[in-house]
């Protein structure tokens, strides 16, 4: 067994692995036990009593951050031309449609969210086996994929983030950073959690919310109680 160093251990004195911390009470925790010195990430990890082969469990959706996610999001918008300067006004960071799709067969993802317009979705397809690995594909059910241009990238840009259940059954989502104050995490968790909590499947048997965990990078996790998310 790897032997803890010392501000390891001393950062796990603060945390009692085996404790079920109220959700307010889990973020106060996490900024203790954070390691970093930048600004971290907080991130929660909800493992969900679903089977996500069956489409109904296939639990997937955003929801729009109270407090933001303390990230500037880098946002493409795919579309004609006479949507280009909505899509600029609203704060896109890159707007156009043939030059970056093939910028994208050419092998360029460094953007965070893709915003496209419905009447162009022909042509974002012939680039859907690059960018559906990546989490990039736009999505009506996420929002991505609609006519409202400069609406979807204000929801983006003001801290809507989209989630989805991995094969294990697991969401995994930021909401946050370690600078955020813990009242300000909590309310973040409590959107997201609360949003999980009215998608249970009808279909979904046994416990829904098997467990959460929050952790910054690089820091242990804190445990929350499910039955703290209203």
């Amino acid at each position: 067994m790897a032997k803890l160093s010392k501000k390891r251990r001393e950062v796990m004195e603060k945390l009692d692995p085996s404790k079920l911390y109220p959700l307010t009470e889990a973020m106060e925790v996490i900024k203790k036990v954070n390691m970093t010195k930048f600004d971290a990430s907080v991130d929660v990890h909800v493992n969900l009593g679903v089977d996500p082969r069956k489409a109904d469990q296939a639990i997937r959706g955003t929801v729009t951050l109270p407090n933001g996610t303390g990230k500037s999001k880098k946002v493409l918008v795919l579309c004609t031309p006479d949507k280009e300067s909505e899509a600029k006004e609203a704060g896109a960071d890159y707007v156009g449609l043939d030059e970056y799709i093939k910028k994208i067969q050419d092998g360029w993802t460094d953007i965070d969210v893709i915003v496209a317009a419905p009447n162009v979705m022909a042509q974002v397809g012939k680039v859907g086996r690059i960018l559906g690995p990546r989490g990039l594909m736009p999505n009506p059910k996420t929002g991505t994929v609609t006519p409202n241009i400069g609406a979807a990238v204000k929801d983006v840009k003001g801290g809507k983030i989209a989630f989805r259940v991995d094969k294990f059954g697991i969401i995994h989502s930021s909401i946050g950073r370690v600078s955020f104050s813990a009242e300000k995490l909590a309310e973040n968790a409590q959107e997201l959690l609360g949003t999980l909590n009215k998608m249970k499947p009808s279909s979904a048997k046994g416990i829904y919310m098997k467990s959460v965990t929050a952790a910054t990078t690089m820091s242990p996790g804190v445990k929350i109680d499910p039955k703290s998310i209203a």
